[in-house]
């Protein structure tokens, strides 16, 4: 499969950034414009996401082999990865399951366990989905036909940047019935027997419920060189909240020599 990317920098690094539930590569535009120097960051648009294809099931692993087989096809050495929310997910499993690819792991806001918080995105779907796009006219219809069931702002124009138009016609770009109909397992983190041993930095959202306490033990057995940072005032979105200290955090990551 042939996944849809944006290449930003020229550092000898390569990075890849894994984007979570309804986003888009290009979501990591501002974090990778000042790592150009260090990295060639490729902001990938993961399956059922912006322009890559879209699959008829959805499956964590089946979503790893093939940012995998990207990655295998697309570049040359094994890459720094970096995923956030879903993205973190797929770019565990990925590293668990074909560790030659990956030379250092960044997760962000995510842990290897169920976590009830990806619930929210219930009612958020159902809102885009009654969404009439035979009759819509303009993305500033759809907005304000929205604004009632998802209120905030930030939110709701980050789910709108999947609607796009040809001519007269609205589409969604994600995969929004696939997606919607699966949040239980993107919810969820099937077993696997397994092991990473190359360095892993775990970055939570000090204001954000996806990382709990408990979670800490299972992703230290599967990631034994995990080194868990916290920024106190970032909620799920730590890189839109805390752009610059994120982008602190990245820096020192790839430079440091383990």
């Amino acid at each position: 499969m042939k996944l849809n990317s944006l290449t930003v920098g020229s550092g000898s690094r390569e990075v890849v950034f894994l984007h979570g539930l309804f986003g888009q590569g290009k979501n990591f535009g501002t974090v990778a414009a000042p790592l150009g120097d260090l990295a060639t960051c490729h902001l990938v648009d993961l399956p059922n996401h912006g322009l890559s294809p879209w699959t008829r099931t959805f499956d964590l692993d089946e979503q790893a082999e093939i940012v995998a087989d990207w990655i295998s096809d697309v570049i040359v050495m094994p890459v720094t990865l970096i995923g956030h929310s879903l993205g973190g997910k797929v770019a565990m499993r990925l590293a668990l399951r074909r560790p030659e690819l990956v030379d250092r792991l960044m997760v962000v806001d995510i842990s290897p366990a169920r976590n009830n918080a990806a619930s929210q995105f219930d009612s958020l779907v159902g809102a885009l989905r009654s969404l009439n796009l035979d009759t819509l006219t303009s993305r500033t219809e759809a907005d304000r036909l929205l604004t009632e069931q998802i209120p905030d702002t930030t939110v709701r124009q980050f789910l709108l940047q999947n609607l796009r138009h040809k001519g007269d016609s609205w589409f969604w770009c994600a995969n929004l019935d696939l997606l919607g109909d699966s949040l239980h397992q993107i919810g969820g983190w099937p077993p696997i027997q397994s092991e990473y041993d190359g360095p892993v930095l775990w970055v939570a959202g000090g204001q954000s419920p996806y990382i709990l306490p408990g979670h800490t033990e299972p992703m230290r057995e599967l990631f034994p060189r995990m080194t868990q940072v916290t920024l106190k005032r970032a909620g799920h979105w730590v890189h839109a909240d805390e752009p610059a200290a994120f982008v602190e955090l990245c820096r020192a990551f790839l430079g440091r020599v383990f």
